[in-house]
């Protein structure tokens, strides 16, 4: 898939794409050049492990996850399927 720069520097995503990489609007991404390349990619949430009645759980440090709705834990079930 090909796009452009804009004056401003900007770059559109192509819908497909976007789509494909779970991307919403306003959504942080860290830009990185490697090698002569620029790698886009969602910023990770920081979690860190605690344990809980005897069993480890993933923690969201100093703010709460957001919750999930049922529709959006099967598509990320679906992606990772695929």
């Amino acid at each position: 898939m090909r796009t452009t720069i804009d004056a401003a520097g900007r770059v559109v995503i192509p819908k497909q794409l976007r789509q494909a990489a779970a991307l919403e609007p306003g959504q942080e991404l860290e830009i990185i050049e490697r090698d002569g390349r620029i790698e886009i990619e969602p910023v990770s949430v920081p979690m860190e492990l605690v344990e809980r009645d005897g069993f480890l759980a993933a923690e969201v440090p100093g703010d709460e996850a957001p919750t999930l709705t049922a529709d959006e834990v099967r598509e990320l079930l679906e992606r990772t399927r695929r």
